[in-house]
């Protein structure tokens, strides 16, 4: 009940005035809570901006031909289809669709095993024999994005995933966030790195705005200024930017020129990259509307390409089940139930597999820094992730528009995606107070499972030419899987956690005396109700048709909501990135 009123007044009074006792304290706002019309939309912009960093990131490092607007426009409009899918029918939670590392870097291992280049080769090319491009990439990156969908749908549709989850404890879940955040640090400081200076001052102003200004000022403006600090810190870093870019004092570059010194993609090149400036001030040439149609041709299905799809779907089931605990956990969320994550795992496939049918080279998974976003601005609202969802669609259907959203140059994305990965390392970090960590056990499987995340994806991205089956399929799977922090940390973390001997408690773990079921300290026992994790059902028309009889027995079974079930009902002891009242909740 209380937690109904604060949102009634959060939905009325817009704020609801500050804790004297703690003068820095901002409400939160609640996954069904509905701020303010203009609140809302500078936050629902805010999450446009940070997938926009991904966006950047990935599409930039892939795609370097003259319809790479159209290709980004592409991507946003599939971003805001599946964005309203998984928020309305999928598992609720406020959270961006968005392309990622899942399948990045599975798509280079894909490119990178066309004819005549080193992984194709095995150290057999002829010298000087210049690499053969290869005749249809861009449909073998769909082809990769279909099958994506497809592993990633199967592991909903059967349930993997929620059972899975259910037997992740604090061992399992700290490394895999930890990793999850680690997992970006290279290609963020790549990013950076284009020039320093605006990443720094995008750091401080975001740091600033977020923790230091409403230490000191408790006026209304300076916390919606801490909502809204990624907002605030991109616009003003790149408006600096763009002025200095005018008056020739800053030279930045692309990301595939960057990108074309990493040993990893050497087979990115870009003879005729942009000027400098067309990253800062867009190109009038683009057309200002273009409705993103079916694409005349059909993915290509080739052996390389379904390899690097089952390797991008297998990594992409693990990613996001932990952003769907991680998102829950920053919104003091009761933990996500099986059949809300297997619901999510299927719309992040269904959205993969339109997004490829449709003309998109990368599939869709749960966005790790938008997620991380709702810690920074204590904002979870359902209603600003939908109206993220629609912008998204406005910009794909306008390349124009969406060139100028990509526009931002490289070093603020680097900022952006440098502090929010950060917050997934620290959510991590949070699990592992409530297992013992002075326990052998546990600083073996701990210490061995993330340096073993980092150092082998590391060392096989060095050495590409180890792994040398005979069959190019294998070795493009082989080598997807193998370069995927996030694939080595969840196998690890899950296998040491369950093989290695260790008592309950010293595992972070307790049997509930009435039910007997193993049930994780992180999350605290407050009483039993029919049902505690409403938020995570679907609407009722969607809750009619999974009840319809054929699909109840057979299909969707995994992702139906129980009707009477007996579930614990939890409230996480973590505490809030920014202080309010619930933090002093007794964590006993």
């Amino acid at each position: 009940m209380a937690r109904t009123d604060r949102c009634k007044k959060l939905c009325t009074c817009k704020e609801k005035p500050l804790d004297p006792e703690k003068p820095g304290g901002v409400e939160r706002i609640d996954v069904d809570c509905r701020p303010s019309l203009l609140l809302n939309i500078a936050l629902a912009l805010q999450h446009v901006l940070v997938l926009s960093s991904l966006c950047a990131l990935v599409v930039s490092a892939l795609i370097q031909d003259v319809d790479k607007e159209r290709i980004v426009a592409y991507v946003l409009f599939y971003s805001g289809i599946a964005t309203l899918l998984q928020s309305w029918i999928g598992s609720r939670l406020p959270l961006i669709q968005a392309p990622s590392l899942d399948f990045l870097i599975p798509a280079l291992v894909l490119l990178s095993a066309q004819s005549g280049t080193p992984l194709a080769c095995r150290g057999q090319c002829i010298e000087g024999e210049e690499p053969v491009a290869p005749a249809h990439p861009l449909r073998e990156l769909r082809g990769m994005t279909l099958v994506t969908g497809i592993v990633q749908f199967a592991v909903g549709l059967t349930g993997l995933s929620g059972f899975a989850l259910g037997r992740c404890g604090p061992l399992v879940l700290a490394p895999v966030l930890c990793i999850l955040g680690f997992s970006i640090y290279r290609e963020a400081a790549l990013l950076s790195s284009d020039h320093w200076g605006m990443a720094a001052l995008a750091v401080i102003l975001l740091v600033i705005l977020s923790q230091y200004l409403h230490s000191f000022l408790r006026l209304t403006v300076f916390s919606v200024s801490r909502r809204l600090s990624v907002l605030l810190s991109v616009m003003v870093s790149w408006a600096v930017c763009a002025a200095l870019v005018r008056w020739g004092h800053v030279h930045l570059t692309s990301v595939t020129q960057m990108l074309s010194t990493v040993r990893n993609a050497t087979f990115i090149q870009s003879s005729n990259s942009p000027h400098s400036s067309d990253f800062v001030f867009p190109n009038d040439s683009v057309p200002w509307l273009g409705f993103p149609l079916p694409a005349s041709a059909l993915p290509l299905l080739s052996g390389k390409s379904i390899a690097a799809g089952v390797a991008g779907g297998l990594s992409a089931s693990i990613s996001s089940p932990a952003v769907y605990v991680m998102a829950a956990r920053l919104l003091k969320a009761p933990v996500p139930p099986a059949h809300a994550c297997n619901r999510g795992l299927c719309l992040d496939g269904m959205g993969s597999v339109i997004a490829g049918l449709m003309g998109a080279p990368l599939g869709l998974c749960s966005s790790v820094s938008n997620a991380c976003v709702i810690g920074l601005s204590q904002s979870g609202s359902r209603s600003t992730v939908q109206l993220a969802g629609v912008l998204l669609l406005i910009l794909g259907v306008s390349p124009q528009l969406a060139q100028m959203l990509c526009s931002v140059p490289l070093a603020i994305h680097g900022a952006v995606l440098s502090v929010t990965y950060a917050l997934a390392v620290a959510t991590g970090i949070t699990y592992f107070q409530h297992a013992d960590v002075d326990s052998g056990r546990n600083i073996f499987n701990i210490g061995f499972t993330m340096f073993m995340s980092l150092a082998l994806p590391h060392w096989f991205r060095l050495h590409y030419s180890f792994i040398q089956t005979g069959v190019v399929s294998v070795d493009v799977l082989l080598q997807s899987l193998l370069t995927l922090p996030v694939f080595f940390v969840g196998v690890l973390a899950f296998l040491l956690e369950h093989t290695v001997s260790g008592t309950l408690s010293e595992r972070g773990l307790a049997r509930h005396d009435g039910t007997k079921k193993i049930l994780s300290l992180a999350d605290q026992q407050q009483g039993f109700s029919p049902s505690p994790d409403a938020m995570y059902n679907p609407p009722r028309p969607v809750m009619k048709v999974l009840e319809l009889t054929g699909l109840r027995t057979v299909l969707f079974c995994a992702c139906r909501s129980p009707t009477v079930e007996e579930v614990l009902v939890t409230v996480p002891e973590m505490s809030s990135l920014l202080p309010d009242k619930d933090a002093r909740v007794g964590s006993g």
